[in-house]
């Protein structure tokens, strides 16, 4: 009787364990190693604003001053838009172009030059510019010399002078659009000079940023600027010479310290006027 319980018994002690080792449930196992996560999406920048390629002439804008306003040398913005010098006149409402057309012309030109280049071959004639020396006394080279002589003046070193007292508060940064030329702090009301001589091409307050602002010509090349004026003392034409009063120094907007803002460029683009200036 007891061999039979103790039989009993242990058949019920070895499927008590059987049964634990086939239901256990073992705690979850994660490895980390190859758990993914979510790729991170890249911040893609702002896209850099365009420059516009046309401008709508408005009253009191010059060719000087949309030419200033839009980086650009005066005589580029001329002759892209068919306007005549000396005086360049332009009018209200009239379309300018701001670019050069001539990427347009030369993918236009691209075509013919494989109809042109046949008949081009045979007649060798062409050879015949290679005379053109036999007549040094041509009259393109008469007129050459006499535009030397004419633009002599015009090519002569500028005599530049401080077109205010002041401190100079900010100096040129070239790769900063907002340094483009300097400010000198002085008086409410004080005078300001022409840096040079020259012609006054622009005068009014069309140009944002600058406030009153007068833009003489000294010669084909320089300009000089005067922003941040109180009161413009010349109009556009008026020849000045350099030291002649032509604004009265004011203040670029309320609250702030009285300052003249000046500025020169060469063939359109800005230089640092304290490396034209003479030092004082």
């Amino acid at each position: 009787m007891l061999r039979q319980l103790f039989v009993i018994g242990m058949v019920l002690v070895a499927g008590a364990l059987s049964g634990c080792v086939t239901s256990g449930v073992g705690a979850p196992v994660s490895n980390r190693e190859f758990q993914s996560f979510p790729e991170q999406k890249k911040t893609q920048s702002p896209p850099q604003q365009k420059k516009a390629r046309f401008y709508r002439v408005r009253r009191g804008d010059t060719l000087y001053s949309i030419a200033w306003r839009n980086d650009l040398e005066y005589r580029e913005l001329a002759r892209w838009n068919g306007v005549q010098p000396p005086e360049y006149p332009i009018f209200p409402g009239q379309l300018l172009r701001l670019a050069s057309p001539q990427k347009r012309s030369v993918v236009e030109k691209k075509i013919p030059p494989p109809v042109a280049a046949a008949p081009t071959r045979p007649p060798q004639v062409q050879v015949k510019p290679a005379r053109r020396p036999e007549s040094p006394a041509m009259p393109p080279v008469q007129v050459r010399s006499t535009s030397k002589t004419g633009n002599s003046r015009t090519n002569l070193k500028i005599s530049w002078r401080w077109p205010t007292q002041g401190k100079v508060v900010q100096t040129f940064q070239p790769r900063d659009s907002n340094r483009k030329g300097i400010k000198i702090r002085g008086k409410l009301g004080q005078p300001v000079a022409a840096a040079a001589s020259g012609k006054v091409v622009y005068s009014g307050s069309g140009l944002v940023g600058y406030g009153n602002l007068i833009i003489v010509k000294h010669n084909k090349n320089y300009l000089s600027a005067y922003g941040y004026n109180r009161k413009l003392l010349v109009r556009e034409g008026d020849q000045v010479e350099a030291g002649e009063r032509i604004a009265e120094l004011g203040v670029p907007n309320r609250g702030a310290e009285p300052v003249l803002y000046f500025e020169i460029r060469k063939k359109g683009k800005p230089v640092n006027p304290l490396s034209i200036l003479s030092r004082r």
